[in-house]
């Protein structure tokens, strides 16, 4: 059985975040260094701000490549529209449901305004080693 159903107990406590107004060269860097599908944007108060994932990236290289721009910030391509977050109280279970309903793999943890962690489909599977 699980241990607690707290998703305080599953989450990353220290996910990789960025500035918006980092570029995404470095964005990229960080992406491909972790090994991870997105990263969370912040700003200097660790509010979230939005989400980078390896797609935007994408979309804003090959926006520079057709239109021969520069290199765009973080801000200019993160999505910042209907977030989806949890609090770390919340049931795993339920994340774990919502998560698959909406086909996301990642979800950041916020409490009080500040980003305090993120889920992911590899937290959420080193959990279910737990149900016994």
């Amino acid at each position: 059985m699980l241990r607690s159903v707290q998703l305080r107990d599953y989450m990353l406590t220290n996910p990789v975040r960025i500035k918006p107004d980092a570029n995404l060269v470095e964005a990229i860097e960080l992406i491909v260094h972790n090994r991870i599908s997105g990263i969370c944007v912040v700003d200097d108060n660790n509010e979230l701000l939005g989400i980078l994932s390896e797609l935007d990236c994408l979309d804003a290289i090959l926006s520079a490549t057709y239109n021969e721009g520069g290199i765009a910030t973080v801000g200019e391509y993160m999505a910042t529209e209907n977030l989806l977050v949890a609090h770390p109280n919340e049931d795993i279970v339920d994340i774990a449901q919502d998560m698959l309903r909406k086909h996301k793999r990642r979800r950041p943890v916020v409490e009080d305004g500040k980003l305090v962690g993120q889920i992911t489909c590899r937290q959420l599977l080193n959990a279910v080693k737990n149900f016994k």
